[in-house]
């Protein structure tokens, strides 16, 4: 959102907790930032300036207020008032591609300079893309001294800093005290085998629709849905184990838990559940824009909160979404397990769960595959053999480095996958809320109003009008079709 004075001055000073990460306040006269809604005693009116971000607030020298805890606030969704270039900037900080490069790295990776991604942060965050990471790695740190028992140097590890000293140094000067003193109870340090995280969202959230969603693509021994929880196998590094997932929604947090995963994994997983489940989204947002289409509005009404399903693993997916075509997803579902079951991995007894033993391919394991032994189709096979090389050899790049464009160029160069392949496979791994593929089947048939369906030219004159936003427009059209064919 823009900065306006008046706005966010009258949100703030009515304590309205419905802002809160949209913007921060920070009150000279205590040298703290809070976000809207803080229970402290308010300010005077003249002391309070307004920040798009926290780190923002952090790099003009507030310090994060201990009593509303801004850093629980839900993340500022990357696309939401910032340029294409920012928004790209914002996932690789956030997928930690920035933790141990230099600015110059990831200016070249966005094709820009240092000093104009610097001008660019400044005039869309107000902070530099240093003070973006830092500020991310410490909000991160922050949550499991609250949520784990681990030890210090556990701690430190999971956030990215390279020594005690330095992760001391930063909480004090972010927060005005020493992490021991930041830990909400006196418990004993301990290594934890299971880390539980609470990762907060802007509510609503139709986790129903999300986890039904999940559930019909589940692929047995690497994923379960059962009792609103979801779950499933992951090998991250050199850590392999489970992970669970459920919504609180009184909370408003995705509790998150690690089973058999090390510390030094922690952010990465919170990384990709964030990703998974959508939780940067701005729901209200979102369905203020598609409920001016009447053909969207009673669906944003019937599902408040719809949630774009995204990626664990980019590469898992853009691998089940090439064995889903011109198939059904029970189909689809049966050859990826086939798939996991002859070329993946088990895990290690200790970890193992029944009904969870598998880790799925690796593009390595999947390079030179005897893919037909599965029951694949020859072309189908090389196609996915072809992709795993390009992954396994980084000339295709599925992470939040890649842009849209990009990654939609190199996939279709790969014999097999089409546009609506490639659009498909961006949608879910690149987490592009404007990502579309018109050629969908499914959209087109919840589009169609009479004997034929539209063409590929008329879906895309008519959802000019749901940009930037297509992908959750699309998520809609296909809950409300799963749902008229189940009855």
């Amino acid at each position: 959102m823009e900065i306006d004075h008046a706005s966010c001055l009258a949100a703030f000073l009515g304590r309205d907790r419905r802002f809160a990460g949209r913007f921060y306040a920070g009150v000279t006269s205590t040298g703290i930032y809070c976000r809207p809604g803080c229970p402290a005693p308010l300010p005077k009116p003249r002391n309070v300036l307004f920040f798009r971000c926290a780190a923002a607030a952090e790099e003009a020298g507030f310090r994060a207020c201990r009593r509303c805890r801004p850093e629980t606030a839900p993340g500022t969704p990357a696309w939401t008032g910032t340029s294409a270039t920012v928004a790209r900037a914002l996932r690789q900080i956030e997928a930690g591609l920035f933790d141990d490069a230099p600015l110059g790295v990831l200016a070249g990776r966005l094709g820009v300079g240092e000093r104009q991604l610097r001008r660019l942060f400044a005039e869309h965050l107000g902070a530099s893309p240093l003070a973006v990471a830092r500020t991310r790695r410490l909000h991160f740190a922050r949550r499991l001294l609250d949520d784990t028992s681990l030890r210090m140097s556990d701690v430190a590890l999971a956030a990215g800093y390279s020594s005690i000293r330095r992760f001391n140094e930063a909480m004090r000067a972010a927060f005005g005290a020493p992490p021991t003193r930041l830990r909400r109870s006196p418990t004993a340090e301990l290594p934890a085998s299971r880390i539980a995280l609470g990762l907060p969202f802007r509510v609503p959230f139709d986790d129903t629709a999300l986890f039904a969603f999940l559930a019909r693509r589940s692929v047995p021994g690497v994923e379960e849905v059962s009792g609103g929880v979801y779950r499933r196998t992951t090998e991250i590094g050199d850590s392999a184990g489970i992970v669970e997932a459920s919504v609180e929604p009184e909370r408003g947090v995705l509790s998150l838990r690690l089973r058999g995963l090390g510390p030094g994994v922690a952010l990465e997983a919170a990384r990709r559940a964030t990703r998974l489940f959508d939780l940067d989204a701005d729901p209200v947002a979102i369905a203020a824009h598609l409920a001016a289409d009447p053909l969207l509005a009673p669906l944003v009404t019937r599902h408040p909160g719809l949630r774009v399903p995204g990626a664990w693993d980019p590469f898992e997916t853009a691998v089940r979404t090439i064995l889903g075509q011109q198939v059904s997803v029970r189909a689809a579902r049966t050859l990826a397990a086939r798939l996991a079951s002859r070329f993946g991995r088990t895990l290690p007894p200790q970890t193992a769960r029944e009904g969870l033993t598998l880790l799925f391919p690796r593009a390595g394991d999947l390079a030179d595959a005897d893919l037909s032994s599965i029951g694949l189709p020859s072309r189908r096979a090389e196609t996915i053999r072809i992709l795993s090389r390009e992954v396994a050899l980084g000339r295709i790049d599925l992470g939040p480095a890649a842009s849209l464009d990009e990654a939609e160029k190199r996939l279709t160069g790969v014999p097999g996958i089409g546009p609506w392949t490639a659009k498909l496979i961006a949608l879910r791994s690149l987490g592009e809320p404007d990502a579309f593929p018109a050629g969908d089947l499914g959209l087109r048939k919840a589009l169609c109003r009479g004997a034929s369906l539209p063409s590929i030219a008329a879906v895309e004159s008519r959802a000019s009008t749901w940009r930037p936003w297509r992908a959750y427009a699309l998520i809609h059209l296909w809950t409300d079709l799963a749902n008229r064919e189940d009855q």
